[in-house]
C-alpha cells in the first residue's frame, strides 16, 4: 500500500494557529460557562463506531476528535492532523499528527486510528456506519466488510506514531470532508479491549476531545465536562456542556423560555409568532437533511407496494405545500428530490411533480391507485411508523388525510426512536418517517443512502442506479451522475420526500459561537461562549 512521494507532487495543509475564544467589542464572558441543549431522544450510543444519528454525533465530537474539523462555514480545519499531504496520484494521503493527548493522559497515536477504523470495518463490530469508509473509498473496505479480507488490510496503516497513512482505491475529491464525521474518530484500544461494550459508561470512557463525560442518564441528560488534557484546553471557554431529553416539543420549548434550557427547536408552525415575539432568539437557515416516508420493499414489506403506481401515487397524493406552508411555517421547502437543495453544487433535476399544481397530483395519484386495483371502493390499508415526537406526529396525521380520500387507510403506529430505528433495520414496518441529513457538504451521502448495498432500510434496489453511483466515485464530473439517479428516485418512488430541512430553533443570546453558516449544522462546544448578561 505505501507510495512513493515526489516533493512536487505534495500538497500540504498548514497548521492553523489555535485562537483563544473571545469575546466580540462590548461583551463580557459570564462567570458560568455552561450550555445547555435540548435533544428530543436518548443518546443511543457514545461509541464512534456504533452510533448512527444526528444527536449521537454532536455528542461524539465534543467527546472525540479526528483528522479534521469544521469551521463555522463547514470547511475543512486541522483536527488532530496538524499537517497532511496529498500524493500526485491522489490515492495517497499522509497525516502528521499533532501532540494530542487522551483524557487519562497517553499520547494519541496513529495506531490509535488505524485500530478504529478497522474497528468500524471488522464484521465483528456490526457497525451500521462501516459502509462509510467504502464511501471514503479506503482501499479494501468493501471486501473486509464482506467477510473477503481481514480487518489489517484496510488501507490505513501507521508510520509512526504521528505519522498516519490512508490509501484510497480511487481518488476521491471529498475525502477530506469526510474526516470530520464521527465513524472516523480514534478510540484507545487498551480501553475498548479492556472493558468492552462497558467502555462508553461515565468513569470508564477515554476520549480526546475539548470535553469528557461526567454523567449520562439515558433518556434524561448527559452532562460533559472541560478536558484538561486536550491539546488547545487553553482556548476552550465552556467548563460545562448539557443535553437534556425532552421528549415533547413543546414542553422543551416551555422549558427554553423559562430559562433552563439554551437552544431547543421551535415546534411546527410556530416560528412566525415566536420570530416576531424574539426576533433575537428565533432563527431558520438552511439545514442538510431531508424528510421521507421510507416504503418497505424487502420481502418483508406489503406486496402493494411493490407496484410502483401505488408508490408514485402516493407521493402525488402527498401535499407539501400544505406541510412546509401551514403546518411546519420554519422556512423549510417541499421536496422532490432526495438531495437537499442546498448541497453545494448540486442539480435538482426537473421533476415533473414539482411542475403540478396539488389538484393536478391528487387526480393522477387516483388514477394510478385505480390501475393498481385500488380506490374508496377498494381501499389499501397501510401502517405508517413514526418515533415519539410532535412534529412527526402532526405530518403523520396530515399524511394520513390528504391519501384518505384516495382510498388509502393509513393507520398511524407511535413508537420511541431506538424501536423504530431497530425496526427499519430488520424491515418490520410497512411505511416509516426517516431523515437523512448529510455526513458532510455533498451530494453522495443522500444519493448512497439508495445504494443496494447502502443504508437503505426499503431495501429498494436498481442496477442503474448503484452503476451510476459507482461510476460517481472515479467521475471527473459528478453533477450528471447525481442528477440521473435523482430522477430514478423519481421515477421509482423508494420514499415519499416530504421536505427539505431548515434548522429552526431558539438560541439564547448569552450563547456565543454557534454555527448559522455551515449547512450540515456541525458544532463544537469548544467554540462556545457564554456572555455576561
Amino acid at each position: 500500500m505505501t507510495k512513493l512521494f515526489a516533493p512536487t507532487a505534495l500538497i500540504v495543509a498548514l497548521s492553523l494557529p489555535a485562537h483563544a475564544v473571545q469575546p466580540a467589542e462590548g461583551e463580557t464572558l459570564a462567570d458560568s460557562q455552561t450550555y445547555t441543549y435540548w435533544l428530543l431522544d436518548a443518546i443511543k450510543s457514545l461509541d464512534p463506531a456504533k452510533n448512527t444519528d444526528v444527536e449521537g454525533s454532536d455528542v461524539l465530537r465534543q467527546l472525540f476528535e479526528g483528522l479534521m474539523n469544521e469551521d463555522a462555514t463547514g470547511a475543512m480545519v486541522p483536527g488532530v492532523a496538524e499537517t497532511h499531504q496529498e500524493s500526485e496520484d491522489g490515492l495517497t494521503y499522509t497525516f502528521t499528527l499533532r501532540d494530542a493527548k487522551w483524557s487519562n493522559g497517553d499520547p494519541v497515536t496513529a495506531g490509535d486510528f488505524v485500530y478504529a477504523w478497522r474497528r468500524v470495518v471488522n464484521p465483528d463490530t456490526a457497525s451500521e456506519y462501516a459502509w462509510f469508509l467504502e464511501l471514503m473509498n479506503v482501499a479494501n473496505a468493501t471486501r473486509i466488510i464482506a467477510g473477503e479480507l481481514p480487518p489489517d488490510q484496510l488501507g490505513v496503516r501507521a508510520i509512526d506514531d504521528r505519522t498516519l497513512e490512508v490509501t484510497l482505491s480511487t481518488r476521491t475529491p471529498y475525502f477530506l470532508k469526510t474526516l470530520s464525521h464521527a465513524t472516523t474518530f480514534p478510540v484507545p484500544q487498551a480501553v475498548v479491549e479492556r472493558l468492552g461494550d462497558a467502555w462508553t459508561q461515565p468513569g470508564n470512557l477515554v476520549g480526546n476531545g475539548a470535553f469528557v463525560l461526567e454523567s449520562h442518564n439515558l433518556g434524561v441528560d448527559i452532562t460533559l465536562a472541560k478536558n484538561p488534557e486536550y491539546w488547545d484546553a487553553a482556548n476552550v471557554a465552556l467548563d460545562t456542556v448539557r443535553g437534556v431529553t425532552v421528549n415533547d416539543n413543546n414542553v422543551a420549548l416551555t422549558r427554553y423560555l423559562a430559562g433552563e434550557l439554551d437552544r431547543v427547536q421551535i415546534p411546527a408552525g410556530q416560528y412566525p409568532r415566536l420570530s416576531q415575539d424574539y426576533p433575537d432568539q428565533a432563527v431558520s437557515i438552511p439545514y442538510a437533511c431531508s424528510y421521507a416516508y421510507v416504503f418497505n420493499l424487502s420481502d418483508k414489506g406489503p406486496e402493494a407496494l411493490k407496484d410502483v403506481r401505488v408508490r408514485q401515487a402516493l407521493s402525488l397524493g402527498l401535499n407539501r405545500d400544505i406541510i412546509v406552508d401551514q403546518v411546519l411555517q420554519g422556512g423549510q421547502k417541499p421536496a422532490y428530490s432526495w438531495t437537499h437543495w442546498a448541497i453545494e453544487g448540486f442539480q435538482s433535476p426537473d421533476a415533473d411533480i414539482a411542475g403540478m399544481t396539488q389538484p393536478e397530483r391528487t387526480e393522477k395519484a387516483a388514477a394510478l391507485l385505480a390501475e393498481a386495483g385500488y380506490g374508496p371502493d377498494s381501499p389499501l390499508a397501510l401502517t405508517l411508523q413514526y418515533n415519539t415526537d410532535e412534529n412527526h406526529k402532526k405530518l403523520a396525521i396530515a399524511a394520513q388525510q390528504f391519501w384518505k380520500p384516495l382510498g388509502v387507510n393509513i393507520t398511524l403506529n407511535n413508537v420511541e426512536w431506538k424501536v423504530h430505528t431497530d425496526r427499519m433495520q430488520s424491515q418490520d414496518f410497512d411505511m416509516a418517517r426517516y431523515a437523512w441529513c448529510a455526513d458532510y457538504n455533498e451530494a453522495s451521502p443522500f444519493l448512497d443512502w439508495f445504494r443496494t448495498d447502502g443504508y437503505n432500510s426499503g431495501k429498494w434496489s436498481n442496477a442503474e442506479y448503484d452503476a451510476l453511483m459507482a461510476h460517481s466515485k472515479t467521475a471527473p464530473d459528478t453533477a450528471p451522475l447525481y442528477k440521473r439517479a435523482e430522477e430514478i428516485l423519481a421515477e421509482e418512488v423508494p420514499a415519499v420526500f416530504v421536505y427539505h430541512y431548515a434548522k429552526v430553533d431558539m438560541l439564547n443570546p448569552a450563547i456565543k459561537g454557534i454555527p448559522t453558516q455551515n449547512v450540515t449544522n456541525s458544532w463544537y462546544a469548544k467554540g462556545l461562549y457564554r456572555i455576561a448578561e
